[in-house]
């Protein structure tokens, strides 16, 4: 007989896809009827169709006088927007993109006769100049901000410009556009989202196996560095020992801004498998005296428009005091994370050394080992023959090879996360967030993914960056403002055995 919170929940299940597959042919029909009349009511075909409706829906900026008097314009027009937008292809989105933000952003003339008039009002009493450096600064809005700012106030519209700002940085990030009104438009988008998804108004969320089942389905959908494999694997990653933590937003109602799956353990754990992989505490219940560290294994951003808005520093602090509210005996928060990218740096690396004929990257003996091994002679060809592994993965398959080339890889991991840098802050991304954050980069983990995934990513090795709670400010700063990495001894031996050996 099932237990009755489980039939529950399957309606629930049921319900929610019912819901969404009418809701969803409603809309189909909806767009269809929307493409079909804007076919219609234009010959010269959808460019005529974007100038109407874009001048039609972006109104005039108001004069300085009237700004705060001037009705706003009826919601219709939002809605009509929105509406045409989503009727489009992907290349005419584009087109409006462009179109909306070249003809509809600043008046240029009239910014440079202001400035011109702030220049000349130097000598003048300071509220005459304060009341310039005002005008100036109002007529530098963009027209189409009031209609950003009128679409937000309507229902979906916050979602519908969070989409829509994907959409910009898809094309910015493809160079569909180098339109420089493109990257101002993405630019003002940006500026108005952090606003709307500041801090006070974000909405911390405990995710269990009680929650709606469109929210426990879409954190599986949004699961982007351990995939969850069935229901059974989610109902794991909300239950004992472990918590799932999300942020949402009122204007985006039932939908997971970031979300972060934390692992209560004795310590600090040092592989992916014993936490996603393990299933014997399914139904067990929580003992508190093994509970001393919460490791964060994953954190996913779900959103692709509120990328650059800070969102999973926040609710790491968050769900830290969460913690250490429900645990107060907790003494450790680390974090597991993968180290995506490093894979590809090193045949990179290798590429390269072959073209240049150096062999630096491992020692002479270890060399001799793989050649060995892969019956290949001590030059470039064990070079190809170590490409080659690490590309297909195969090394894996031998005990003998695995450990010969972990103090290789161990060091080679270290200096790409420590030493490989981007305008003088770390390459690796999820290095980059944790060490903005005041984390330590605490230790590198040997086999701790073993996953398909985790091979072909970073060899199968992973990274804690530990949060010493009383450092982490002075960390950021240090990290921020002088690009200081906070690093372990053992971090930092692996990193000096690179050197020695590279001759850095």
């Amino acid at each position: 007989m099932r237990p009755q919170h489980i039939i529950c929940t399957l309606r629930s299940g049921v319900r929610c896809w019912q819901h969404r597959s009418v809701l969803g042919t409603v809309l189909q029909v909806e767009a269809l009827e929307f493409r079909s009349v804007r076919s219609r009511s234009t010959s010269a075909g959808p460019v005529r169709s974007m100038e109407e409706i874009l001048t039609r829906v972006v109104v005039p900026l108001p004069t300085y006088e009237t700004r705060e008097k001037s009705p706003p314009p009826p919601e219709s027009n939002s809605v009509e927007f929105m509406h045409f937008y989503r009727s489009l292809e992907k290349e005419e989105k584009s087109q409006l993109l462009a179109k909306l933000s070249h003809d509809f952003g600043v008046d240029h003339k009239g910014v440079s006769e202001l400035a011109g008039k702030l220049l000349d009002t130097q000598q003048r009493d300071l509220a005459t100049i304060l009341q310039v450096e005002d005008r100036l600064r109002y007529s530098l809005t963009p027209r189409y901000k009031q209609l950003l700012n009128h679409i937000s106030r309507v229902e979906s519209g916050v979602k519908f410009l969070v989409d829509l700002r994907a959409d910009l940085l898809e094309i910015i990030s493809s160079k569909a556009s180098d339109s420089p009104h493109i990257r101002d438009l993405n630019g003002t988008l940006k500026s108005l989202l952090s606003e709307w998804f500041s801090v006070g108004l974000l909405r911390l969320e405990r995710i269990t196996w009680q929650s709606p089942c469109e929210i426990l389905q879409k954190i599986s959908q949004y699961e982007a560095v351990h995939p969850v494999r069935n229901w059974t694997d989610i109902k794991r990653r909300v239950g004992p020992y472990r918590r799932c933590y999300a942020f949402t937003h009122a204007a985006m109602p039932g939908e997971p801004l970031v979300v972060l799956h934390v692992a209560l353990t004795e310590d600090i754990s040092d592989n992916i498998q014993s936490i996603v992989r393990e299933f014997a505490t399914l139904d067990s219940e929580e003992d508190v005296s093994k509970v001393n560290t919460a490791v964060f294994y994953s954190i996913s951003s779900t959103q692709a428009g509120l990328q650059g808005v800070e969102l999973g520093n926040v609710l790491i602090k968050r769900v830290v005091r969460e913690l250490q509210s429900e645990f107060p005996h907790m003494s450790q928060f680390s974090s597991l994370s993968p180290i995506p990218g490093f894979s590809s740096w090193l045949q990179g690396l290798l590429s390269q050394h072959r073209k240049e004929g150096r062999v630096e990257l491992l020692t002479d003996c270890e060399w001799g080992k793989v050649a060995d091994v892969t019956n290949t002679t001590p030059d470039t060809n064990v070079l190809d023959a170590l490409r080659k592994l690490i590309s297909t993965g195969d090394w894996t398959r031998s005990e003998h090879l695995v450990h010969i080339l972990e103090p290789a890889l161990m060091r080679l991991c270290a200096w790409y996360l420590y030493g490989e840098k981007r305008r003088g802050y770390a390459l690796n991304p999820v290095a980059n967030f944790h060490l903005q954050n005041g984390a330590t980069m605490w230790r590198l983990n040997w086999h701790a993914d073993t996953s398909p995934r985790g091979v072909a990513n970073s060899c199968g090795i992973m990274v804690n960056y530990r949060y010493f709670l009383q450092e982490t400010t002075s960390n950021s700063a240090a990290y921020m403002h002088n690009k200081i990495i906070t690093a372990t001894e053992q971090v930092l031996g692996l990193v000096s055995q690179f050197q020695k050996n590279s001759k850095l």
